[in-house]
């Protein structure tokens, strides 16, 4: 009586002062737990009764599955993964005592599967629906078309979701944030617009999944567009689309109409402040990312570790040692926050730029936890711009060690190699590559124009508007050294004429999408573009050299951060 009322307590000191319970007793109150939402407590109560000896039933594994799901759904990490496996374990012995799961405990069980990854069970239980007709569910074919998606197989996904009787919101947002975190944002957007096609209205959580896949595509229109929509369809006031609207137009190269965006909400969280903090970093605005964490300070909202993956980026790019220094033991000494790996590695990354190499060697040699390879990445990075062969060839070493197959750190080391002259230790570098079959990641610049990307790589000739590109890049290349500038030939990693060399340096892929952006948006017009690694040095001093003598603004995402080109200036000051 007292369950079904909802007064736990009593109900627990009438359990408690039974002389004598049975597994009836234990199932009452478990079960008065889950459905009450309290599923710590009844995890905690179940491994209460296991401690007393009391032998679980059916009943009680019906009761406590539902538990486990809601744990592992609300849960972080480590906890998170150990409820799945309880609730995956749970279901097994639910089909070996002879208990027939419905589509409600299948459709509960399979973000199990998801989150631990478990492709395996989650084929069974995808057996298991087959045989027993539950794929025409709309939940349960939702279900299916997530868990396939978290375990990287975003094909069976697809063909999943295709066949799917009924398509819901739901179905839709599922597919959608499934291609952007298997890496096809292009699929994602394009599903966006066909849900709509089907006569399905997106809700905030479809705008939330989409926003990211604008950003990563520099896909600024299509931004719009979506904010359009939230100012139509009331989202505004949604804190969370909000943060993504803060962060879209951040990674887009608007931080002006980022910051717009985050003084217009009527209610903010630690998440909305990291937006801004993290795009104010990533464009370089140190200075502004540490007022605005004054601001955060002043609203009373506790800053987490994100935060200062924020705050310490932004010192890093702006060149502020000092300042880093100081919020990096405000973590600890202010905010109980203790520093993971990610912190270590800005830490790094700001003392080796700023050219304090020894004492970043040092972080790495005392630091409490173990080094990773993005941590002497960082300190090899630093060896690159300071031109510290000995160090630098310690910090490959590393990370040779811990990740092998790695083609950028190869170039990296094979850059320290090449700048001073050593073309012997840069040959022999490439062997290695070889015999270990290391394949370079190609770099390529895509940009947005007329609401469509455009893709290029180095020496690429596959455009339809290829010759007139070349075309283009040649004039702008004459006029680029009748105003000073000089190829920086040093970049080019092989031991071959200067003239070759020029020609390698004229054709990367920045400048490929720059020429296309002059030709084809008109004149004053600003050209964005993104390019997936960091922009090497001689396409840095040519955007300064195009943006003057072309008399265009051009904003370059790179890898690490973004660059504003303007008269012939870069926003980074070379600190880069």
């Amino acid at each position: 009586m007292y369950v079904k009322c909802g007064s736990l307590e009593i109900a627990r000191q009438v359990f408690d002062g039974m002389p004598k319970r049975d597994v009836v007793s234990w199932n009452v109150l478990i079960a008065g737990y889950c459905q009450n939402g309290h599923p710590h407590e009844a995890l905690a109560f179940f491994n209460e009764m296991l401690a007393e000896g009391i032998k679980p039933n059916s009943i009680t594994l019906i009761s406590v599955l539902p538990a486990c799901v809601d744990l592992f759904a609300l849960e972080q990490g480590y906890c998170q993964n150990g409820y799945a496996h309880a609730a995956l374990t749970f279901f097994a012995e639910m089909q070996v005592k002879g208990i027939k799961p419905d589509s409600t405990t299948v459709s509960n069980v399979l973000p199990a599967c998801a989150t631990v990854l478990a492709l395996q069970q989650g084929k069974q239980i995808h057996c298991y629906i087959i045989r027993n007709g539950f794929e025409s569910d709309v939940i349960v074919g939702t279900a299916l078309v997530d868990m396939y998606a978290k375990c990287r197989n975003i094909k069976i996904a697809r063909k999943l979701f295709e066949i799917m009787p009924q398509q819901n919101v739901v179905s839709w947002n599922t597919i959608i944030a499934g291609y952007s975190q298997n890496g096809h944002p292009h699929e994602a957007l394009t599903s966006v617009i066909d849900m709509q096609v089907h006569n399905i209205k997106p809700n905030a959580i479809t705008v939330v999944s989409a926003l990211p896949v604008c950003a990563d595509l520099l896909a600024l229109e299509q931004g719009k567009q979506i904010h359009g929509y939230v100012i139509r369809s009331g989202f505004e006031s949604d804190f969370v689309v909000g943060s993504g609207l803060v962060d879209m137009y951040a990674k887009c190269g608007h931080i002006g109409i980022a910051r717009q965006v985050f003084d217009k909400m009527p209610t903010r969280n630690v998440v909305s402040w990291n937006a801004m903090i993290l795009g104010y970093g990533i464009h370089g605005h140190g200075k502004v990312a540490l007022t605005l964490f004054s601001q955060l300070q002043q609203t009373g909202t506790k800053p987490d570790h994100i935060t200062f993956i924020g705050i310490l980026t932004a010192c890093s790019h702006a060149g502020l040692v000092d300042e880093g220094w100081h919020y990096f033991k405000c973590m600890r000494s202010d905010y109980g926050l203790e520093p993971k790996l990610e912190h270590y590695a800005c830490l790094v990354d700001l003392l080796g730029r700023a050219g304090h190499l020894d004492e970043a060697h040092d972080i790495i040699k005392k630091m409490p936890l173990k080094p990773d390879s993005v941590m002497w990445g960082a300190l090899l990075g630093a060896c690159k711009i300071h031109s510290n062969i000995e160090l630098g060839e310690q910090a490959a070493k590393h990370i040779f060690q811990l990740e092998p197959n790695n083609a950028g750190y190869y170039l990296l080391l094979s850059n320290i190699y090449a700048k001073a002259g050593r073309w012997e230790d840069v040959a022999k570098l490439r062997t290695i590559m070889r015999e270990k079959e290391v394949k370079k990641q190609p770099g390529y610049s895509f940009i947005e124009v007329n609401k469509e990307v455009h893709t290029f790589l180095v020496g690429d000739r596959s455009h339809p508007q290829s010759e007139k590109i070349y075309a283009v890049l040649e004039t702008l290349h004459g006029k680029m050294k009748e105003a000073g500038y000089v190829p920086n030939t040093n970049l080019v990693l092989q031991d071959v004429e200067e003239n070759r060399k020029e020609e390698r340096l004229c054709n990367h892929s920045e400048k490929l999408a720059i020429a296309f952006g002059v030709m084809n948006t008109s004149p004053g017009t600003t050209i964005r573009i993104m390019k997936n690694l960091r922009v090497c040095n001689d396409c840095h001093i040519a955007t300064k050299f195009i943006s003057k003598v072309a008399g265009r603004e051009i904003i370059v995402r790179d890898k690490n951060r973004f660059h504003h080109f303007k008269d012939g200036l870069c926003s980074c000051r070379d600190y880069w």
